[in-house]
């Protein structure tokens, strides 16, 4: 018998580093530049001109396209799905949004509140659900190690 869940997934962090620095990392083609979970990203060639789709090879051999929907640098979010993955997911959907807000007085001052959203189909699991917060928060982690790099 299956565990009734939420169907969204929010994490969130405080990096200690300019919104600049961190905006500049916030790059679907670019994330295996910071995320240790990736062995690659990738635009994928053959799409159409106005799409942007890239290829996130995991270090465990999954392959997601992933397709950008949204993009904003006035308001520094980026929104993304799935639009493809080998191994198959075990849900129809997901649609993830990563937002990210300059700290603009305080002790944290100058640093940068990113929040990675995750709204998945109504048939991901409670398993799904877990795995998407810990991604998260280990691509925030390391998000924060790439943009407090000097």
């Amino acid at each position: 018998m299956s565990i009734p869940t939420s169907t969204s997934v929010v994490e969130s962090a405080v990096i200690k580093a300019p919104l600049s620095h961190v905006w500049h990392l916030i790059k679907l083609q670019d994330f295996a530049n910071f995320w240790s979970a990736l062995e690659s990203s990738q635009y994928v060639k053959g799409t159409s001109d106005e799409t942007d789709v890239v290829q996130w090879t995991f270090k465990d051999g999954t392959r997601l396209e992933v397709k950008q929907e949204e993009h904003s640098t006035i308001n520094h979010y980026i929104t993304y799905s799935v639009i493809t993955a080998d191994p198959k997911l075990s849900y129809s959907s997901v649609l993830s949004t990563i937002r990210c807000y300059a700290v603009t007085s305080g002790e944290l001052e100058g640093s940068t509140f990113v929040e990675w959203t995750g709204n998945f189909s109504s048939d991901a699991d409670a398993g799904v659900i877990q795995d998407a917060k810990f991604k998260r928060r280990d691509a925030l982690a390391d998000l924060a190690k790439a943009a407090t790099k000097k």
